[in-house]
């Protein structure tokens, strides 16, 4: 099966409804709580609204951050990253009472789009387990040609939803790709850009995720033939 191309056109303007739709909650919270200090001279409610404006600052700010990194162009074309960056938009974005995030990885500079994918492959992780848990992430290799990206996703009711799979792979039921589906299409595209390969696979414990050099799976797939 083919993989589908999507009009650039309808790429950019629905990675913008998916930036848009992660964005506007926590901007709508602060929205609502200045009206409330506008408005209220009661100071458990004023206080209140305070809070509701801080904790919505920094939701924002944590899924702006990301979003930088994840969807952008983070630099020119051949730019690195630094890993610990990576680490920090995670922790800012999925890390809280019900997330725990057990980070293992060198720090190092790495191309921007393997950084892009881990970013990605992460948000799918988060989605498995919308009741918390623990996503470990793990990356081996400097960087290069034999990175490997793992990330096991544990949790209550952990699943992977039966579409994400061909939408990362390129090849959606029907041809067809929506705003709610644009994140996951998009990682097979940034994981394609940087040459590796994405494999899911569900457990009775989680889900598993791995990104590998595809040349070297290959490689190894020609050994075991041989």
């Amino acid at each position: 099966m083919s993989v589908l191309a999507l009009d650039p056109l309808d790429l950019a303007a629905l990675l913008c409804s998916r930036v848009c739709h992660d964005v506007i909650s926590p901007v709508g919270a602060i929205v609502n709580g200045l009206e409330v200090l506008e408005e209220e001279t009661d100071e458990d409610m004023r206080g209140f609204a305070l809070d509701l404006i801080k904790r919505s600052a920094r939701t924002a700010s944590a899924r702006l951050q990301f979003c930088r990194l994840a969807f952008g162009a983070a630099g020119s074309a051949g730019a690195l990253i630094d890993t610990g960056d990576a680490e920090s938009v995670v922790r800012g974005l999925l890390a809280d009472d019900k997330m725990k995030i057990v980070w293992t990885a060198p720090r190092l500079l790495m191309p921007k789009n393997k950084v892009k994918l881990v970013l990605n492959l992460c948000l799918i992780a988060s989605a498995t387990v919308p009741r918390g848990g623990v996503i470990e992430v793990t990356i081996t290799g400097d960087g290069g040609d034999a990175t490997t990206i793992r990330i096991d996703a544990r949790g209550p009711n952990a699943r992977l939803a039966h579409h994400v799979p061909a939408l990362v792979a390129g090849t959606p039921e029907n041809d067809a790709v929506d705003a709610h589906g644009i994140q996951a299409f998009y990682t097979g595209l940034v994981a394609r850009t940087a040459l590796m390969d994405v494999a899911l696979e569900a457990n009775p414990e989680g889900v598993v995720i791995t990104a590998f050099t595809a040349q070297i799976a290959a490689a190894a797939s020609d050994q075991v033939i041989a």
